[in-house]
């Protein structure tokens, strides 16, 4: 199960143990219904992978075509 972010309207955070389709808990603090945030990442591409060779950019044709024109 996937760790997630919650918070109620009034300022309560909390990280939680649910499955995907699992919706939030209320509150302990006020009662209302809590919602799933969305978290910062450390997601990050490096290297010489697809976001330097224009990956999705083009169609195959056209970037074969820019790749032989080198």
């Amino acid at each position: 199960m996937p760790i997630y972010e919650i918070e109620c309207t009034c300022g309560n955070k909390q990280e939680v143990y649910l499955k995907v389709d699992q919706e939030p808990s209320r509150c302990p603090k006020c009662g209302h219904q809590m919602k799933k945030m969305i978290s910062a990442t450390t997601f990050i591409l490096r290297g010489r992978g697809w976001a330097n060779d224009g990956y999705g950019l083009y169609n195959t044709k056209k970037v074969k075509g820019k790749q032989n024109a080198k």
